[in-house]
């Protein structure tokens, strides 16, 4: 059970023990799915890059499993207005980034921008560290399971516009799914789920789990989605 509640520093470990059934294929997708599977931007190998870490938080609503996500303030400079999991840079008192660093900072980040309580959550997973050129992040993905469910909410509107969940029946519906296509060549999984427009590296991540875990559903890769420069 993870305990991490609010000090940088503090004990955090993973455990699957008690974890709901419909968790076992993301379990074993954790475990087996290499670097290269998840995307083709992977860490610098001289070690550069912004080390970072995001939580991929499942909970269960009304609806099942689902997960949670904030949609970043439109005034910001990078990935201004993009839905996205909570994260950020690993801070010095996160410890180490080849250990337990990623887990305090994914904890740390989605607490201070969400107003999750993290004692409430229980981290049963780690995803092989992946590269956005763009930011020269290297991130983390951290998954956790929202064992003790907590109110969320926008605390800084200067970073944040939104917090909400999408139900992953959503995210698995054909009819929510398309190929985002950028000015820049970019091309890439993209979701249309609770008003928002999910793409670039959060909707990487969500396609790439959703097809490890089993839960895909055949969609139209011929249907897309234009973005705009500013995007």
């Amino acid at each position: 059970m993870t305990r991490a509640s609010g000090t940088q520093g503090g004990p955090v470990s993973l455990s699957r023990d008690g974890l709901p059934q419909w968790l076992d294929p993301v379990v074993r997708a954790a475990e087996t799915v290499r670097p290269t599977q998840l995307s083709r931007f992977l860490p610098p190998r001289d070690g550069s890059g912004r080390q970072s870490a995001v939580l991929i938080l499942f909970g269960e609503g009304e609806r099942g499993p689902e997960l949670l996500l904030m949609e970043r303030a439109s005034s910001l400079r990078s990935h201004a207005g993009q839905p996205s999991f909570p994260g950020g840079a690993l801070d010095p008192g996160d410890g180490d980034p080849q250990g337990d660093g990623p887990l305090r900072a994914a904890l740390r980040e989605a607490e201070e921008e969400t107003g999750l309580d993290p004692s409430g959550v229980q981290l049963f997973g780690v995803l092989p560290a992946l590269y956005i050129p763009v930011s020269e992040f290297v991130v983390t993905p951290v998954l956790g399971w929202w064992r003790a469910p907590s109110p969320v909410g926008v605390v800084d509107p200067n970073e944040t516009a939104r917090v909400f969940t999408v139900p992953v029946a959503d995210l698995t519906h054909p009819d929510n799914r398309a190929t985002a296509i950028h000015p820049s060549g970019f091309r890439g999984p993209a979701f249309t789920v609770e008003s928002a427009l999910v793409w670039g590296f959060t909707a990487g991540v969500i396609d790439r789990l959703l097809h490890f875990a089993g839960w895909e559903r055949p969609w139209d890769r011929e249907k897309q989605v234009p973005l705009d420069w500013r995007a």
